[in-house]
C-alpha cells in the first residue's frame, strides 16, 4: 500500500505575510496596506485562492499584480497551487484609498511646497533650446535613483516634451479618483503631457493652460515620499518658469549651458530670474564640454571653452551668492544613443566620459538631498557645497 505524503496546510497568517511583501506596481506600497486584498481562502489540499481589488477597471498592470501575488503565495510552505481572481474597487473604496495616500491632506495641495517638506526640488533651466537640458535631467534622475534616492521627474517642457522616451517609459498614468499614478522607469517616477496626447500631436496652449497642467502634475500626481523632484523646464524665462516660482517657491534652479559665449549669455539671463523670484541657484552644468577624439584622446573644443565658468561668475555677481560649476559633460555619442533608446548613459556606461561626469554631478546633488533629511533628524551632513 502506498504511503500518503503529508502536506501541512498553510496557515492564513503565513499567506497574508507573503501578500504583505507584494507591492502595487504603480503605488509602490504593499497591497495589504492599501486594502487591496479582498479575501484569502485555503483548501485542505493546499490550494490558496486570493481575491485582489484593482484600483480601476482595465488596470494596465493587472498581469503584473497577478504574477507577483502568485509568486509570493506560491513560496509559502504547504501551498500546492495559487488561484488569483481580480475585482474592482467601489467609488467609496477608491476615495478612502486616495485619502489614505494623501495622508489626510486636502486635494489640490502641492506637498513639495509645504513647510517641513524633505523633498529637494530642482528646476533644470537653460537659456536656449538644444543645449541638452533634458538629457542632463534624465541622467541625473537615473543616477540619483541608482544611488538609492527616491526620485521623480516632471516633464514641464509642455511644448517640447521628451523625457518619457529618454527615460525609457511608454507607460500610461492610471487615475484613481482625482489622483494620478505616474509610471516609472529606471527607478524614477515620471509624468509628462506626452502621456496624455495621441501619437506625436503638438500641444497648442496659452499661458493659463500651461500653469494648470503644471499644477496638476505637482498636486494631483501621487509621488509618494520623494527625496528629489526634478522639473525639466522649457528654455527661457516664460510662463512655466514663473509658474514654478509661484507653485514651488522653494525649488532651486540648476542652469544648463554649453561652452560658447552666445549660449552662456542667454543661460545667465535664464538663471537671473532667481533674483526676481527669490529662488536659490544650486549651480551650473556645462554640457557638450569638448569632444575626446576616439582615436588619440585629444579633446576638441567644438563649442569653445569657458561658458560654464562665465555663467557661474555672472550669476554669482547678480545674486550675491556663490554659484558653483557642478560639472562639465563632454560630447559623447553614447549620451545621444542612450537618449534615443531610453537607456541613460549614467546607468549603461557609467565609466564613459559623459557617464562619469553625470554621475559626479548627481553625487553632489545626492549629498545635498541626504543632508536635508539628515538635518531634519539633527544630523550634520558630512558633504556640503
Amino acid at each position: 500500500m502506498a504511503t500518503a505524503t503529508y502536506r501541512p496546510t498553510p496557515a492564513e497568517d503565513a499567506v497574508r505575510a507573503a501578500l504583505a511583501t507584494v507591492n502595487d506596481p504603480e503605488i509602490h506600497k504593499p497591497i495589504t496596506e492599501l486594502g487591496m486584498v479582498k479575501s484569502v481562502d485555503i483548501a485542505d489540499d493546499g490550494t490558496v485562492a486570493v481575491a485582489v481589488w484593482l484600483t480601476v477597471a482595465g488596470c494596465p498592470l493587472r498581469d503584473t499584480i497577478t504574477q507577483r501575488v502568485s509568486t509570493a503565495v506560491g513560496g509559502v510552505a504547504g501551498v500546492t497551487a495559487v488561484r488569483v481572481t481580480l475585482d474592482v474597487m467601489s467609488d467609496a473604496q477608491r476615495k478612502d484609498l486616495a485619502s489614505s495616500l494623501r495622508g489626510g491632506q486636502a486635494e489640490r495641495e502641492i506637498p513639495f511646497a509645504q513647510p517641513g517638506s524633505l523633498t529637494r526640488v530642482y528646476a533644470v533651466a537653460s537659456g536656449k533650446g538644444g543645449v541638452g537640458k533634458s538629457s542632463v535631467t534624465v541622467n541625473l534622475a537615473a543616477a540619483m535613483a541608482a544611488d538609492g534616492l527616491k526620485v521623480g521627474v516632471v516633464d514641464a517642457d509642455i511644448y517640447g516634451h521628451s523625457v518619457p522616451r529618454m527615460l525609457g517609459t511608454d507607460g500610461r498614468p492610471t487615475q484613481v479618483e482625482n489622483m494620478i499614478m505616474p509610471p516609472s522607469a529606471n527607478g524614477v517616477k515620471v509624468i509628462s503631457i506626452g502621456m496624455f496626447t495621441p501619437g506625436n500631436a503638438p500641444v497648442v496652449w496659452r499661458g493659463p493652460m500651461l500653469h494648470r497642467a503644471l499644477q496638476q502634475f505637482l498636486a494631483d500626481v501621487y509621488w509618494g515620499d520623494l527625496d528629489v523632484l526634478l522639473l525639466d523646464l522649457p528654455p527661457g524665462t516664460g510662463d512655466i518658469a514663473i509658474s514654478v516660482a509661484q507653485l514651488v517657491p522653494n525649488a532651486e534652479i540648476l542652469v544648463v549651458t554649453t561652452p560658447q559665449q552666445a549660449a552662456a549669455e542667454v543661460a545667465e539671463r535664464a538663471g537671473s530670474i532667481a533674483v526676481q523670484t527669490h529662488q536659490k541657484i544650486v549651480g551650473v552644468v556645462e554640457n557638450m564640454s569638448g569632444m575626446p577624439c576616439p582615436h588619440c584622446g585629444e579633446v576638441v573644443d567644438v563649442f569653445g571653452t569657458g561658458g560654464g565658468d562665465r555663467v557661474a561668475e555672472g550669476l554669482t555677481r547678480t545674486t550675491g551668492t556663490t554659484v558653483p560649476v557642478l560639472g562639465r559633460i563632454p560630447i559623447d555619442v553614447r549620451l545621444r544613443e542612450g537618449g534615443d533608446d531610453g537607456r541613460p548613459v549614467a546607468l549603461t556606461n557609467p565609466e564613459s566620459p559623459a557617464g562619469a561626469a553625470l554621475r559626479g554631478i548627481a553625487g553632489k546633488l545626492t549629498n545635498r538631498s541626504r543632508g536635508l533629511a539628515g538635518m531634519s533628524l539633527g544630523i550634520t551632513p558630512r558633504n556640503k557645497f
